[in-house]
């Protein structure tokens, strides 16, 4: 760790806990300090010693056009100028409302809000207002949030509720969530048989527990399975939301939801997410219906110009791009990956190096990979430029502006990480 990111560290423990402020940004599951950053611009970042590094974190995926894009860097700094927050309606909510809905194809309406959390906390609560039931069921592995309802750990089989996955969130809380494991429809199924459920929530390609990607029929039977017992699907987009394709997972793979949750992309980079869905559905909330949500920065004039702004040029040519170079890098590196005995997991610009044998389905599997020889390939990614998401857990993104010859030093850079880790054994 470099010299002004080791003192930053040592100053920010004394009134910061833990010194970061968000738990992942502390590298302890990769047994590293993290560097702290000074800026950023394009694909790359740099640290306040003056490390550069190729970003594959992307501020958690938000950045799919880089750091401090000209014309979203613009349309920010034409909007404080005008305010940064009246907490009163603006057109331009209007007009980012419209636009989501004519891009996402489960977007009837729609109502912003200020981060992924908010936006399942309030999803979840206007599920089990339209339906009428108190339990939701949620897929093992998945990250929507750090809201009680959803911050839960599997409970002791596939049919029974879940347990408090942190000190303070209630057991009466928890146990009005069901957990299943991924990419199993017969456990979601014995729930709803067994439970009056009123949503059943997941990530379509999961990205907290690395990138695992669905197995064939698995959003259609979920789909399937929900309308026959008359719960709700919720799918969660935060981080597939305009990653995969300009209408997400829900696109990509065909799948409709009954509510879908968006953020990170949809704000530019900056603090802003939504919900939406079935009208008949979002309708049921304040003050059309009974269903309460609200919230002071909802639809932040900076925030608003920003998602716009990066909408704007999501272009088919973008995510085409995109896709081009999530292939280059793999055909570039899976050899490596494959004749060291490990696994590779990609979805478009998603991806994660899995440090066991066969890529995995589901989060039992992703826990047997071997943690440990994963923390020393990112220590030793980062020292060849690569910045890689500091968890096993956790998927890479690639900015959707990469060059070819950026691409390419990603991957000599991963080889040379892969090298490193052959030499120390």
């Amino acid at each position: 760790m470099s010299t002004r990111s080791r003192q930053l560290l040592d100053e920010a423990r004394a009134v910061i806990p833990g010194g970061v402020n968000s738990p992942v940004r502390a590298f302890a599951a990769v047994e590293g300090d993290p560097p702290f950053i000074a800026r950023g611009e394009g694909p790359w970042i740099e640290d306040v010693d003056g490390n550069r590094y190729l970003d594959l974190v992307g501020s958690w995926g938000p950045l799919i056009l880089g750091h401090a894009h000209p014309a979203v860097v613009e349309a920010v700094v034409e909007a404080a100028r005008r305010g940064t927050s009246y907490g009163a309606p603006t057109e331009a909510e209007v007009r980012f409302a419209e636009e989501l809905c004519a891009a996402h194809p489960a977007l009837e309406m729609v109502r912003l809000c200020s981060s992924g959390t908010e936006a399942t906390m309030h999803a979840i609560r206007l599920a089990r207002g339209f339906t009428g039931r108190d339990a939701i069921v949620k897929l093992d592995g998945c990250y929507h949030g750090a809201h009680d309802a959803v911050l839960v750990a599997a409970g002791s089989g596939v049919a029974t509720f879940a347990r408090p996955g942190s000190p303070g969130i209630p057991e009466a809380v928890a146990g009005l969530t069901l957990t299943a494991p991924y990419n199993d429809l017969d456990a979601v199924a014995r729930h709803l048989e067994n439970h009056d459920v009123a949503a059943v929530i997941l990530e379509p390609v999961a990205g907290n527990m690395g990138c695992v990607p669905p197995l064939a029929g698995y959003l259609s039977g979920l789909r399937a399975l929900t309308r026959e017992h008359g719960a709700l699907l919720i799918i969660d987009e935060v981080m597939t939301g305009f990653r995969l394709a300009r209408g997400g997972a829900c696109e990509r793979f065909g799948v409709e939801p009954d509510l879908v949750t968006l953020g990170k992309i949809v704000g530019g980079g900056l603090p802003l997410a939504a919900f939406g869905g079935r009208r008949e559905v979002m309708e049921r909330l304040s003050p059309a219906g009974p269903v309460y949500q609200a919230g002071t920065l909802s639809g932040n004039p900076l925030a608003v110009a920003a998602g716009r702004a990066t909408l704007a040029l999501l272009t088919p040519e973008v995510y085409a791009r995109a896709e081009a170079i999530g292939e280059r890098l793999d055909r570039a590196i899976r050899p490596e990956i494959e004749r060291r005995g490990l696994s590779m997991n990609r979805v478009g610009s998603m991806f994660t190096i899995f440090f066991r044998p066969e890529a995995p389905r589901n989060f039992e599997e992703v826990k047997t990979c071997d943690l440990e020889a994963f923390g020393r390939f990112h220590r030793a990614a980062l020292e060849n430029g690569v910045y890689l998401p500091p968890s096993q857990f956790e998927a890479a993104f690639l900015p959707a502006i990469l060059t070819d010859a950026q691409v390419d030093r990603i991957a000599a850079g991963l080889r040379a990480a892969f090298d490193a880790l052959d030499r120390k054994g």
